[in-house]
């Protein structure tokens, strides 16, 4: 039913030329095989380093970052270029995430990095300067739907033959990051090419070895999207002012402060003092917050099971389909509602005040603000922001 094949069974020559390609590449490994595996395919290749808006009271690495990529293309031998995308980085990725804490959600600001950064302005202005495709170093998989079987959709010009590109996971299970792509749509997946999501993360640090790239020893990189790892409460503190609060328990009795319920995540396990404890204390975590009374709510692990801080259903303003396809409600898949997640069995129902999903076994840690992300076995077809728990 798919084409496998990880270039989505494009042909090298493509009338008699051959496809360029703009790869995007980080200074990481995963990148700059991804754009060896290219051009070792046949792809005319260009090196792209995306350039964001990066907080000035935080050490700077892009410039770092930057020459890596630089070393990588000229170990290759392709070109390389620089692309400005510090308007949009700071407007749809930190502003936003910013103005989410603020209200007291938790937002996910790599998916929005991937929507309006990579996929967005990257993507448009690669298309602009006469690409073909852009590629990442995504550990994820493009597929289509084999160009002999063609699905026929209604558009608004009739019914017409379409091709439906389908978003899979990566065959590296603890490094697939299909949860932070469902926002993608048909154009979009169309033009984007994912070369390691066939491969291990060993398997790649091996073909960077093989191919003698200055990246492959190199760390993976951590923390937010382009940023890189940085103490969330110490970033936040520079856009909003910090108020102690207390600290609560699940009887609802104050034990401890915090310096401000805006700053903490739902599962975060730091941060917080506990003034009233014993040495036989277990590790405690954060199971709700309140931005008005300005608390946290703390328990253990073995407290929570039993408290009503565990979710069986949350809602959804609206879902992202991949396919751009609304199936036929109510629906049965899986679903992430954190990256890493074991996929969760649960049920979808369409209401007008928006989609139900209904868990099959109640989950803890839902944070308002975060994405759920749907599955059909490997395949990532949508998802949406969590609005409401219930």
């Amino acid at each position: 039913m798919f084409t496998k094949d990880i270039y989505i069974g494009i042909n090298t020559t493509m009338e008699n030329k051959k496809p360029k390609v703009f790869v995007g590449v980080s200074g990481g490994v995963d990148s700059s095989v991804s754009l060896a595996l290219l051009k070792e395919r046949g792809f005319d290749v260009t090196g792209v380093f995306l350039k964001v808006w990066h907080p000035d009271f935080l050490p700077c690495n892009w410039k770092e970052e930057r020459r890596s990529a630089m070393r990588v293309c000229a170990t290759l031998g392709v070109p390389f270029m620089t692309i400005d995308c510090e308007k949009e980085y700071k407007k749809e990725v930190v502003d936003y995430m910013i103005s989410e804490y603020k209200i007291g959600r938790t937002p996910n600001p790599d998916i929005f990095c991937n929507k309006y950064v990579k996929f967005g302005i990257f993507l448009k202005k690669a298309l602009e300067m006469g690409a073909d495709f852009v590629a990442t170093g995504h550990y994820a998989q493009n597929f289509i739907f084999d160009k002999s079987l063609p699905r026929k959709d209604v558009s608004e010009n009739g019914s017409e033959e379409k091709e439906i590109y389908k978003l899979h996971e990566s065959v590296d299970k603890n490094k697939d990051q299909s949860y932070f792509l469902y926002t993608l749509n048909q154009e979009q997946l169309s033009k984007t090419l994912f070369p390691v999501g066939h491969l291990t993360k060993p398997e790649v640090r091996k073909l960077a070895e093989k191919s003698g790239l200055p990246t492959a020893t190199k760390k993976d990189s951590q923390g937010l999207c382009f940023i890189g790892k940085i103490d969330m409460k110490d970033f936040l503190s520079h856009y909003t002012e910090s108020k102690k609060g207390d600290v609560l328990n699940s009887k609802g009795e104050a034990i401890g402060v915090h310096d401000g319920a805006l700053f903490y995540t739902i599962g975060q396990r730091h941060g917080f003092t506990i003034t009233k404890k014993t040495p036989n204390d277990p590790s405690f975590f954060v199971v709700a917050k309140d931005i008005e009374k300005n608390t946290i709510t703390i328990a253990d692990k073995e407290t929570q099971k039993d408290l009503v801080f565990n979710t069986k259903e949350v809602l959804l303003n609206s879902i992202h389909f991949v396919s751009g396809i609304e199936p036929k409600f109510p629906f049965s898949c899986q679903v992430r509602i954190r990256y890493r997640q074991e996929k969760q069995n649960c049920k979808i129902e369409k209401r007008n005040k928006g989609f139900h999903i209904y868990f099959e076994k109640p989950q803890n840690g839902v944070a308002i603000g975060q994405s759920a992300v749907l599955y059909l076995g490997e395949e990532c077809f949508g998802g949406g922001i969590i609005e409401e728990t219930i």
